[in-house]
């Protein structure tokens, strides 16, 4: 009985699949990559199907022989079900900020590439294949899309230089546009006999990239933030799955811009705030259910394409050879101009990297075709308004030259990277592989020894072993040249990308403790992965500026600001306020980690006089930490031990379930059990997932009131005063008053420290000064750019409501006169934080000690006089 319809479907299927994983471990036994085999595998399943459906002795498999020749998907379906896919996973599979240095050759390979391709194709065929040139250029569009499945994985596999991985792959991410979107705009053309305009034809080629890119980067955010919002594992990764169909579909059926480019972007959006967004545990589940979607849908559409294969080449003379061999070398010829052609071009103008030799050579060699081009072929070849010559011409073409780069390219391509030796490692990871192993195993060797006689093994069991160690490491050692390979620039550059990596590392380890900010931990590994770039790009100053940039405000937060001052609102201002709070506490938390780590693993690796160099970087780094956290620790001192203690507390509940975890693994504690102490743990950590009230506000008035300056005023206007003042965070360097602007705020210096330069005289301002009470009062503008030296804490009074305070309560004038005088005499040191109250036996107010572990006195500097000056507009107050 012969089987047919869904049956004889899910059959075919099931055994695809069974197919599939027999290829993988083949492939990997003669060596050769796993796309190609499957496309001979194809083949030979479409000529032994087509056997069978002629043959008489097979009637019992004439169903299934049926089905696989005429399977139940079109062009269409292939393009709709397996594309979204694989574009969708192989740009969550790519680290896009090393894609983004490389920008400038990807997009030349993938639309630079495939436009001279699509011309020279179809400008070679012409004169010979005796077909219309627009014909032509619809098989040039449909040959010039490359598959990287194959390339990359013969690199992964004989272990590639990364660099060239990833060139291959950014490339595969937007070729398939680029050839589809000319696809698109030629086959009206051919089926409706329109002319083609070439501007026109440009421009809607770039409306349909920009809109697309701007489609996919909306919708992944858009994901993104219902995933933060829904916090389940399983719905979070069927959004994902969801994410590549939506941005593929509403972009090709309702925007008319390109589906490729939309679920590309889409992917890299997700690629660049997943990991700070989603749970590590989710993350890592989904990149491994992505990675599995992919190997079914990559494998499948192989297969299934490459079974079309007979039915494609039916009718194929000598002279079709001829014209595959012509398409073939115009392909590689266009491949070769560009990459020889235009890449010193973009390393001449800096735009790019250089790209060495070896990578030109084997990028030229590696443009394999593959499953999309016989899909754009078969959409041809099924297209009822296509002349029954023309669909023969495209199909028999476009089959032989994929079949041509896969027999040919793909079967040599892995003795080619072996040949240019683009298998070994460099200089400086070479040198790193002596100098790690030597230590590595001397450290291995000893640790083996002291676990053989706790374990009681014999010593003549273990002296061989451990001699064959010891070997080894004086093995490494003697060939070990560390320190001629790698200079101390490199040493430097290279300790500290491997801190910043570190540093990547401890935050999603921390990040797995639930009750932290998601938006803290995003803006902390987003300042991680920049210090990565910063280090590899630019050294020991791209790191700390990268750092630097941590430490400064956010937009979001000068945002909140902004409505605080103008709108009087708190609220945004005190969620930023909360989030900053908790964002320096972590990153101090991870900068004690990290110094730790270089002291331990990195010191020994790179040497001691490296290692002082690195703890300066970071010892720096933790200063400018401390200084920021004490600032709002002095003022918010009840909120950052409250947050402190949910902070330990929810790290002894991570112990905690560890604890639990490792007694099942020993079988101490049953599964019941287990399971009823890890829920008293979760119910515990879900009272920590309320978010601490902030109160912005907290202790305003209480700081006014102790301010020398506003001794003397009334409860009620004290109480006014605070009502009416807002609050401004200023980091080192920011611009509090800009020279020649006017005043429009009177700033006190709750805490922090601020200098300006005026007629060439430097004037400094510490906790409890005024800035701008001069201008203020005469209505002057600000007569030198007054900067912030260190984090500081201001209370902005409006000038209007100062020069009022001022005329209600003449007092205010005579503390700010008394203030300046205890300054000029020396009684009172310019400090960065507030002074203590006297309290018996201490020392006097004027001289005591700036309260916090980071109190900063300094003497002697020149302090400005306030009101007293000589001419209008002369000093800044």
């Amino acid at each position: 009985m012969a089987l047919t319809g869904l049956a004889a479907v899910l059959l075919v299927i099931a055994l695809l699949l069974v197919v599939v994983s027999a290829v993988q471990p083949l492939a990997r036994k003669l060596e050769l990559s796993e796309t190609v085999l499957l496309a001979i595998v194809g083949i030979i399943i479409g000529s032994v199907a087509d056997f069978a459906l002629r043959s008489s002795h097979a009637s019992a498999l004439s169903g299934i022989a049926e089905t696989l020749l005429d399977f139940p998907i079109n062009s269409e379906a292939f393009l709709l079900i397996f594309l979204p896919v694989l574009v969708f996973q192989g740009a969550l599979a790519i680290d896009v900020r090393r894609l983004a240095h490389e920008t400038a050759t990807v997009l030349l390979l993938a639309v630079v590439a495939v436009v001279l391709s699509t011309a020279l194709i179809g400008f070679a065929l012409h004169p010979f294949a005796q077909m219309p040139l627009v014909v032509c250029l619809l098989l040039g569009s449909i040959v010039a899309t490359t598959d990287p499945s194959a390339v990359a994985g013969i690199f992964r596999d004989i272990g590639a230089a990364t660099r060239l991985t990833r060139l291959v792959e950014g490339e595969a991410l937007l070729n398939d546009a680029a050839a589809i979107s000319i696809f698109s705009i030629l086959l009206p053309s051919v089926t409706l006999h329109k002319a083609i305009h070439p501007g026109d034809a440009v421009i809607s080629f770039f409306i349909s990239f920009g809109g697309a890119l701007i489609v996919g980067v909306v919708l992944g955010r858009l994901t993104l933030a219902m995933m933060s919002a829904i916090g389940s594992s399983a719905a979070e990764v069927t959004l994902t799955v969801a994410l590549p169909y939506v941005a593929y579909i509403v972009s090709d059926e309702f925007l008319s811009v390109s589906g490729v480019v939309a679920t590309a972007a889409a992917g890299l959006t997700v690629s660049v705030y997943g990991p700070s967004t989603i749970r590590p545990q989710t993350w890592l589940f989904l990149n491994q259910l992505w990675q599995q979607l992919v190997f079914w849908a990559g494998s499948l559409v192989f297969v299934l394409a490459s079974m079309l294969v007979p039915h494609l080449l039916v009718g194929m003379n000598r002279w079709d050879w001829v014209l595959i061999l012509i398409a073939s070398v115009a392909g590689m010829v266009a491949r070769a101009a560009v990459v020889f052609g235009m890449f010193p071009l973009l390393a001449w103008s800096r735009l790019s990297p250089p790209v060495p030799t070896p990578f030109k050579v084997t990028m030229v060699w590696g443009g394999l075709r593959g499953a999309i081009t016989l899909a754009l072929a078969l959409a041809v070849t099924e297209n009822d308004h296509v002349s029954t010559p023309i669909a023969h011409f495209i199909g028999i073409i476009a089959t032989g030259f994929v079949l041509i780069t896969l027999l040919v390219n793909g079967t040599t391509l892995r003795s080619l990277v072996l040949f240019l030796k683009l298998d070994q490692l460099s200089p400086i990871d070479e040198a790193m592989r002596h100098q790690v192993l030597g230590i590595g195993l001397a450290n291995v060797q000893r640790r083996a020894k002291a676990l053989g006689e706790e374990l009681g093994f014999s010593i003549d069991a273990t002296r061989p072993v451990l001699e064959q160690v010891a070997r080894r490491s004086e093995d490494e050692q003697a060939v070990n040249e560390f320190d001629n390979a790698l200079s101390d620039t490199q040493r430097i550059n290279l300790a500290l990308i491997t801190i910043a990596s570190q540093e990547r590392s401890l935050l999603l380890d921390l990040f797995r403790m639930k009750g932290l900010s998601r938006r803290v931990m995003e803006i902390l590994l987003r300042s991680a992965e920049a210090a990565v770039d910063g280090a590899r790009l630019e050294g020991r100053l791209g790191y700390v500026r990268a750092i630097r940039r941590r430490l400064s405000p956010t937009f979001r937060f000068r945002m909140a600001q902004a409505i605080h001052n103008y709108l009087r609102l708190d609220r945004p201002l005190m969620l930023s306020m909360a989030e900053r709070f908790e964002m320096l506490m972590v990153a101090h938390f991870i900068s004690i980690s990290l110094t730790r780590f270089m002291r331990v693993r990195l010191e020994p690796t790179l040497g001691s006089r490296i290692g002082e160099i690195v703890a300066e970087v970071l010892s720096r780094q933790r200063k400018l930490l401390d200084e920021a956290l004490d600032t709002m620790r002095l003022h918010y001192h009840g909120y950052a031990e409250a947050l402190e203690n949910r902070i330990f507390r929810q790290i002894v509940l991570r112990l905690e379930g560890e604890e639990y975890d490792a007694l099942l693994s020993e079988s101490l504690i049953s599964e019941e059990l287990s399971r009823e102490l890890i829920k008293e743990v979760e119910r515990r950590r879900h009272r920590l997932d309320k978010r601490l009230s902030f109160d912005l506000r907290s202790g305003i008035e209480e700081r006014i009131k102790n301010a020398t300056i506003f001794k003397g005023l009334s409860g009620a206007e004290l109480h006014d005063l605070a009502t009416t003042t807002t609050l401004r965070f200023v980091t080192p360097q920011e611009v509090i008053c800009r020279k020649g602007r006017k005043v429009k705020y009177v700033y006190f210096i709750s805490a922090g420290l601020a200098e300006a330069h005026v007629v060439g005289e430097e004037m400094h301002y510490g906790a409890g000064d005024l800035i701008g009470a001069q201008e203020a009062l005469k209505r002057w503008r600000c007569a030198g750019t007054v900067r912030a030296v260190q984090f500081g804490h201001l209370m902005a009074i409006r000038a209007s409501r100062f020069r009022r305070l001022v005329e209600d309560y003449p007092v205010v004038l005579e503390n700010i006169q008394a203030n300046r005088r205890k300054r000029e005499t020396g009684e009172r040191p310019l400090s960065l934080l507030p002074r203590r109250k006297p309290v018996e036996n201490d020392t006097p107010p004027e001289n005591a000690a700036a309260e916090g572990p980071t109190a900063l006195a300094i003497e002697g500097n020149p302090t400005p006089p306030l009101l007293d000056a000589p001419t209008p507009g002369s000093e800044v107050s």
